[in-house]
């Protein structure tokens, strides 16, 4: 007999199908501070807030920003 090969969606869902209820609210602040963990702002975000630091004087020279890397 063939076992059929769940996808991630579907082991996922039975791993929470699995978990007291209980526990759910702080399953779903995991999964949500995991996805903003991981996901990229929009290049207009990035911008705006790069330009932001860039106008309140929050930069560092080129040159710092490769100390303590080490290039061998």
């Amino acid at each position: 007999m063939a076992t059929k090969s769940m996808t991630d969606e579907e082991q996922l869902d039975c791993e929470i199908k699995k978990l007291p209820g209980e526990y759910l609210p702080n399953l779903l602040q995991i999964v949500r501070l995991f996805r903003e963990s991981v996901t990229l702002k929009p290049a207009e975000d990035s911008f705006r807030q790069g330009w932001k630091e860039s106008v309140a004087g929050e930069t560092r020279p080129v040159s710092e920003l490769w100390n303590g890397i080490n290039a061998d």
